[in-house]
């Protein structure tokens, strides 16, 4: 079936439940003008303050009121509007027209909070409500620079960086990797103004490291990461969890741009930096900044054990690593540790552990795993050594994964 329009969805949902516009409007805290030019289809974007007030009036998820089904796969989604938000330039007026209201300019303190709402659904993997709100916030961000005081204008070119890095972190999800480059491109661009330039450029030319590992640009990769690192590196007394973050993280693009070109030793060394980065860390966060600290380091290891063919000592390290403490390692950051688990536990022939951490996984990050290759993969390899009937949950699994029904083929 087809997804429902948020006009659509939004008009029944309310009529359903016999409420007015106005009453919805005031049981939302948004106005009346909102809501009628929502069901009306003539704001087609919405800001993520806006959709939550929304669904919590209607007593519904932001994915029903988008007309999104949990299971729904997020490459479906139009991108469209993704797209033409990440391609637009203050420079060319109309492009944003349709993505805002142009009576309205967001305060700075309004445009952090939509743009943190916006990161927290990507930490998430709530792809959907991302990809549908995400435009409207770059929108915003630049909207506000151009009529922003000068005391405002830094803070809010702070804002469009974080946008366009969340941009360039969903269109990599989606494997769309030239516009995952050209967001991280313009994340850096945006930080050069902003009131934070070191710490914001340094923020994003770990996002721009990463789409150049995407696109095999090893060398490119690691040198822009290892040169972010060495100018973002904190000073030996330095406690600034802040800059320990960012900095571990460029050493984790670096590593990784390293492996893929095969030079496992450096790898090593730069995940090495980066563990006493995290040891001398106050524990892990996750912030727009960085995700760091000495369970997300112990992944990082446990995980490149894996990547370097070694599932023995992948597996050893895993028994090593921290207990989680609150949900401070974000899902889809654990998910992915799960997978590499499912990976190597499957080299060994233990497969009812790598059935095991395939389903932690997708109960971690739902949406999220679906991305994966590793995943898909792995559970394709199980379907494959399948001789007989596992029941509705493996299939389930399989089917989660994007892995065909038939036993002896696996649709990587």
């Amino acid at each position: 079936m087809a997804e429902s329009s948020l006009a659509e969805t939004l008009a029944q949902t309310r009529i359903a439940l016999d409420l007015s516009q106005e009453e919805l409007a005031d049981a939302a805290g948004v106005s009346v003008d909102t809501v009628a030019r929502i069901e009306q289809g003539k704001r087609k974007q919405s800001r993520p303050d806006t959709l939550r007030k929304l669904a919590g009036a209607l007593g519904v998820s932001v994915e029903g009121l988008l007309g999104l089904a949990v299971e729904r796969h997020s490459s479906d989604v139009d991108v469209a509007p993704l797209r033409r938000a990440i391609n637009a330039d203050s420079s060319i007026p109309g492009l944003d027209d349709d993505l805002v209201d142009t009576r309205e300019v967001l305060t700075l303190p309004e445009l952090m909070a939509s743009a943190h709402a916006a990161w927290q659904a990507y930490v998430d993997g709530r792809h959907g409500e991302l990809l549908h709100a995400l435009p409207v916030v770059l929108a915003d961000a630049r909207r506000a620079i151009r009529n922003a005081n000068e005391d405002e204008r830094a803070g809010a070119h702070r804002v469009l960086s974080t946008a366009y890095r969340l941009g360039a972190g969903i269109a990599g999800r989606l494997e769309l990797d030239d516009l995952a480059h050209r967001a991280a491109v313009r994340a850096v661009d945006a930080a050069r103004s902003s009131d934070e330039p070191e710490v914001e450029q340094a923020i994003s030319l770990r996002y721009l490291a990463w789409a150049l590992v995407r696109q095999n640009l090893l060398a490119d990769a690691e040198r822009v990461a290892t040169r972010a690192a060495a100018a973002i590196e904190p000073r030996m007394l330095d406690r600034d969890p802040v800059r320990a973050g960012i900095f571990g993280n460029l050493l984790f693009n670096a590593a990784t741009a390293a492996m893929n070109a095969g030079s496992s030793g450096r790898a090593d060394d730069l995940l090495a930096a980066a563990n006493a980065a995290a040891v001398r860390s106050r524990g892990d966060t996750a912030t727009e900044a960085a995700i760091f600290g000495p369970r997300v380091a112990a992944l990082q290891r446990v995980d490149f054990a894996v990547r370097a063919g070694d599932p023995e000592q992948a597996l050893s390290l895993a028994a090593t690593v921290p207990t989680a403490v609150g949900n401070e390692v974000p899902a889809f950051w654990e998910a992915g540790h799960r997978l590499f688990l499912a990976a190597a536990a499957l080299e060994l022939r233990r497969e009812p552990l790598a059935l095991g951490w395939l389903a932690e996984a997708r109960d971690l990050a739902p949406d999220w795993v679906r991305h994966q290759p590793l995943g898909k993969r792995t559970m394709g390899l199980l379907v494959e050594r399948t001789t007989r009937r596992r029941g509705v949950k493996f299939a389930e699994l399989a089917a989660h994964y994007g892995v065909g029904a038939a036993r002896g083929k696996s649709q990587i």
